[in-house]
């Protein structure tokens, strides 16, 4: 009797696709994700002219004449920048999503973006180097926060069995904003010198789109009853977010989290960091969050051009290929985004590491016997694109999803915090240093994002468990055993009893009344 009651709670939390969290994906992704993607490929297109206007600019109002070197240091500094921005506002998440809630933290950052593209997009008017550095600092902070509560609101409007799906739509936007800051880039429409300014100003329409529908949209249903405990505006939330199923089994699993969290408060960075009972969950998102960035592919949504000009393109056919990888990326997030249900999150994580090691490996390969074999650069290209393929199937979206599904309610905010934190640093690192590092070690600089993605990938394979379709409750309990924390007391009733300090501790039924 208790195994059929638990089979059908099971399938009655399980739920279909409805349109309003359909609606809310594709805002909240839109209006914040795909400027992340955006903003990562739209300073390679103009590269050459922004340089110019540094250069010029600097000579007739301040005096400067710059040197190759010291040209290439501020442009780094202004691909690199926007990581910085990213940072700090991934450091403030946890406190605003405290306070403001997951939308309404999404709806009060977009007035970032409307100041970071107007400073940016009047820089060259009035001859204000600096405008362009700061306007992308200010959008970066705003991709900080939205990386981070995007896909911790769609984690948990998601049920169980769509988690996977509805968390990788950002994903996809990510590449998409990547796929068209590339067309735009082309010189037949806004790749000239005199409209620079306009390509990096255009962030500003899609979070228009989002300020205007996605607040009329409900709040996460997990942080009103939860947090709030707003049990009324709860079941509001969720009969909109679900068409059918038991609306009642699934707030009865918000509220044992509730129970297993009633000494709780949001827990801090540092308390996160020191609680023995997450340890292994902490190490896990400090893994997958290095990994994605040092994996190699910062290095070529920022460089895209230059590698392909020194993998020997010719010229004129280099933005016609970058947009073509832009292409493939967008497929390729969608394969992810359709597949992760079906097979599962670790699968897409080991099978796009190793095949990017494998690419990584390729790019210096062909490149050290390209002068004595031509056709090894068309390897080369090849290497790039399942660089791409790879890492947009399934290690673009995976850690931002897990970092989700690992924590509960109280810990969920400080681990998107040190994982957004992490994922920052190192896309900085590989913003600044990358031109200096190919420069200094040529073609064997992909040999270190090929171990890397090895590490990553063997990792995975024997720490990380399965999280499809598993509540937030039972995945914590899957790594009760990896952290010490494995034990359970039953009260004389029978009833479940959480015994582990922070709620953290193993699942243990005996009879159910």
């Amino acid at each position: 009797m208790a195994e059929e009651l638990l089979v059908l709670n099971d399938a009655s939390f399980c739920s279909h696709l409805t349109k309003s969290m359909l609606a809310v994906a594709f805002l909240s992704s839109f209006g914040s994700s795909m400027l992340y993607g955006f903003n990562l490929a739209v300073v390679n297109s103009p590269a050459q002219y922004i340089k110019t206007f540094y250069n010029e600019t600097l000579r007739e109002e301040y005096n400067w004449i710059l040197d190759e070197e010291s040209l290439t240091v501020l442009y780094s500094l202004t691909v690199s920048i926007f990581a910085i921005g990213g940072l700090i506002g991934a450091m403030s998440v946890g406190k605003l999503v405290t306070k403001f809630g997951r939308k309404g933290t999404l709806v009060r950052s977009s007035v970032l973006v409307f100041i970071g593209g107007g400073l940016m997009g009047l820089s060259k008017a009035c001859r204000e180097p600096t405008m362009v550095i700061i306007g992308r600092f200010i959008v970066g902070v705003h991709s900080g926060i939205s990386l981070s509560v995007v896909p911790m609101y769609l984690g948990e409007i998601a049920p169980k069995n769509l988690r996977g799906f509805l968390a990788l739509i950002p994903s996809i936007h990510i590449c998409l904003g990547v796929f068209i800051a590339q067309v735009l880039g082309l010189h037949e429409l806004l790749g000239k010198e005199e409209h620079w300014p306009l390509l990096m100003s255009l962030v500003v329409f899609p979070t228009l789109v989002q300020l205007m529908f996605l607040p009329w949209f409900p709040e996460s249903p997990r942080y009103l009853l939860i947090e709030k405990g707003n049990t009324q505006a709860t079941i509001a939330a969720l009969k909109l977010f679900r068409a059918r199923g038991n609306i009642q089994v699934e707030v009865e699993e918000m509220q044992e989290e509730q129970r297993s969290l009633s000494s709780i408060q949001t827990v801090s960075v540092c308390g996160l960091l020191k609680d023995r009972c997450v340890r292994w969950q902490v190490i896990t998102i400090i893994v997958v969050n290095i990994g994605m960035q040092l994996s190699g592919i910062d290095a070529i949504w920022f460089y895209t051009n230059d590698i392909f000009e020194n993998a020997g393109i010719p010229e004129p056919h280099i933005q016609y290929t970058t947009v073509g990888t832009g292409a493939i990326e967008v497929i390729s997030g969608m394969l992810g985004c359709f597949t992760i249900e079906r097979v599962g999150r670790r699968p897409l994580m080991i099978g796009g590491y190793l095949f990017m090691a494998l690419c990584c490996a390729g790019i210096t390969i062909s490149a050290l016997f390209q002068v004595h074999l031509a056709f090894l650069r068309y390897i080369s290209v090849g290497c790039v694109v399942g660089i791409i393929g790879g890492f947009c199937i399934g290690p673009a979206g995976v850690p931002f999803l897990i970092t989700a599904e690992l924590f509960k309610q109280s810990h969920r905010p400080a681990a998107y915090t040190v994982g957004g934190c992490l994922n920052w640093l190192s896309n900085f690192t590989i913003g600044f240093v990358f031109p200096f590092l190919e420069l200094a070690t040529g073609p064997y600089c992909y040999l270190i994002f090929c171990a890397i993605c090895l590490g990553v990938a063997v990792y995975t394979i024997f720490i990380i468990p399965e999280t499809k379709n598993k509540t937030f409750m039972e995945i914590s309990q899957m790594f009760a055993s990896k952290n010490d924390v494995l034990e359970e007391e039953l009260t004389s009733n029978g009833h479940l009893k959480m015994s582990q300090m922070n709620g953290y501790g193993t699942l243990g039924y005996h009879g159910i009344k």
